[in-house]
């Protein structure tokens, strides 16, 4: 019988997509999908750092595998993603989760299928920690499982140090995947004709090209845009500062794009703003959603919101929620100011106590499905 592997993925959608391709790694060697964690010769969890509450949920989890470990000793645990391209994080599942067997970073998902193979062979547990941050994933094998949407990451890392944010540090500074390589990944998923919806990924797509030479945003868009076939083509996620009136513009005037845009603003505050290091203002960012509306009347804005920054008094919080009113977002993304080691906004005075930033997210939520029933 065929043996089995089993992925439980945490975090975004770049997480999702090197799901995918962690499960392709796994179908070219010849496994199938397990229906059940139980039932997995190989079980990988695929972590976010994101925030403090993922990360926890995921160390918990990775302390449950033990019984399967007990059940079968032969049964191959991996841990891996952006939890795990921090050293402390990796050190600390390695002393402390001897049933582990294979732990590795966001840096080298395509050595997956050595360390599976070197586990096998040897019987000794493989640990391999790298900064040695790369484009060589995006090689590998690709097993989709989301349907008729089909991701097709167009850069890594983030150049923007968010003083909340842990992207940069373990996912690297940004670097562009070649144009040629995209627009060839992209022609074989329209030659298949399965996927109807093309989804570009990065952490700031906006930002495409601008460590190299190649074409810029826009350009890649209208390029995209001009290949035969019946797809719809989006991507995320926006930084606002970057996101220029041209890539607006053909989403406007293209058919071939949907008419979405996810804008994150994080605050209504120009003081928490300017302390998250984010390079616009509010009235900034509101001129970009007129240019928007007015070019896209129908288009379906997103965003998110962290409440709960250092600093945050109920004045900021208020202003955010008035801004919420104000662009009357489709959707609205809000989570709570987590600290994240080795950040700058982890240092920072007066942080907001845990029940005050459980109170404004409840309210941001109430907020949010007000407004939807008056749309």
């Amino acid at each position: 019988m065929k043996k089995k592997y089993f992925i439980t993925t945490y975090g975004c959608q770049l997480n999702v997509h090197e799901s995918e391709k962690l499960a392709g790694i796994l179908q070219n060697m010849g496994y199938t999908e397990a229906n059940n964690i139980k039932t997995a010769d190989v079980i990988i969890f695929n972590t976010c750092a994101i925030r403090g509450g993922a990360e926890n949920r995921a160390m918990g989890n990775i302390g449950a595998l033990k019984k399967y470990k007990l059940e079968n000793k032969n049964k191959i645990i991996a841990v891996c993603g952006c939890m795990t391209q921090q050293k402390e994080n990796a050190d600390f599942i390695f002393k402390t989760f001897p049933f582990v067997d294979i732990i590795f970073g966001t840096t080298n998902i395509h050595l997956f299928q050595k360390f599976l193979e070197d586990r096998e062979k040897t019987q000794k547990r493989q640990y391999d920690y790298s900064e040695d941050f790369n484009l060589k994933s995006e090689n590998c094998p690709k097993y989709r499982t989301s349907g008729e949407n089909a991701w097709v990451n167009i850069m890594q890392g983030c150049n923007n140090f968010c003083t909340y944010c842990i992207v940069p540090y373990v996912r690297g500074r940004e670097r562009s995947k070649p144009q040629q390589d995209i627009i060839t990944e992209i022609k074989e998923l329209i030659k298949q004709k399965k996927y109807k919806k093309i989804t570009l990924l990065g952490q700031n797509v906006n930002s495409y090209g601008n460590d190299t030479n190649q074409i810029n945003f826009a350009n890649l868009l209208k390029e995209i845009c001009s290949l035969e076939g019946d797809f719809k083509l989006t991507f995320m996620t926006s930084h606002p500062k970057d996101l220029t009136s041209e890539v607006i513009d053909i989403i406007a005037q293209n058919d071939k794009m949907l008419k979405e845009i996810h804008l994150p603003i994080q605050s209504g505050s120009n003081k928490i703003l300017k302390a998250m290091n984010r390079k616009y203002t509010v009235e900034k960012y509101l001129s970009i959603v007129e240019e928007i509306k007015s070019k896209i009347p129908n288009v379906r804005l997103t965003t998110d919101i962290i409440v709960g920054f250092p600093g945050e008094t109920e004045q900021d919080f208020q202003n955010t929620c008035d801004l919420i009113k104000k662009v009357q977002y489709n959707g609205v993304f809000a989570f709570m100011y987590s600290k994240r080691k080795g950040t700058p906004a982890e240092n920072m005075p007066n942080q907001v106590d845990e029940e005050t930033k459980n109170q404004r997210v409840n309210e941001i939520l109430k907020l949010t499905k007000e407004n939807k029933k008056e749309n």
